[in-house]
Formats: C-alpha cells, sequence, structure tokens
C-alpha cells in the first residue's frame, strides 16, 4: 500500500496526456504517506480525510491550501520519522499546489 503524488497544471486524466500537464512528482514516501494518513477519519478530517490509499484522489488548489493547515497538524503528531519525512514532502507539494493557479495534486493510490 502506498499513495504516489503528482502536481499537474490542469486536472489529471490516466492517460498519456497526464504527462503533458505534469508539473512535478513524488514517488518515494508512498508508504509512509500512506500510513501518516491511514488514522484520518473520512467524514471528520477534511481534504486529507478523502485521499483513499487504495485509489486515486484528485484535489485542486483551493482544497491544498486547506490541507496544507490539515498537514502542518499531523507532521506535529507524525509516530516515525518516515512519516514525518513522508508529510513533509506532501506539505511541499501542498504548497507548490495552492500557489499554482488552475493546478491539481493527484493521490494516486496503490
Amino acid at each position: 500500500m502506498g499513495i504516489e503524488l503528482e502536481l499537474h497544471s490542469g486536472r489529471p486524466v490516466r492517460k498519456k496526456s497526464a504527462r503533458d500537464t505534469l508539473l512535478r512528482s513524488s514517488y518515494e514516501y508512498g508508504e509512509g504517506l500512506a500510513l501518516a494518513l491511514s488514522g484520518l477519519d473520512l467524514h471528520n478530517s477534511g481534504v486529507l480525510g478523502r485521499v483513499d490509499p487504495y485509489r486515486d484522489t484528485v484535489i485542486n488548489e483551493q482544497e491544498a491550501e486547506v490541507a496544507r493547515r490539515e498537514v502542518a497538524v499531523l507532521i506535529e503528531n507524525a509516530a516515525t520519522e518516515h512519516q514525518r519525512s513522508a508529510l513533509l514532502d506532501l506539505a511541499a507539494m501542498l504548497e507548490a499546489c495552492a500557489a499554482t493557479p488552475g493546478s491539481y495534486l493527484w493521490f494516486i493510490g496503490d
């Protein structure tokens, strides 16, 4: 189980054209990120609670701005250094998404 991240300049689709919009990617912390997000409640954990480690989830730059505040709390409470590193990586991707109008962050589930 793991979650990979891709930042796209437009809404990504699962075809070759998804590479046309790719701005940045992160594949290093998939397992740690999935574990760090696994304890979140779908109904009470905001944007990041909707991330499904088994399916794809896409958020836009407005949702990324909200998620930036959510991930800050998760970083403080990270169970392991690997999860903390994964969350810091996610925070950087969320910051880039929030700062890029029209962009989307794609959480690619396993």
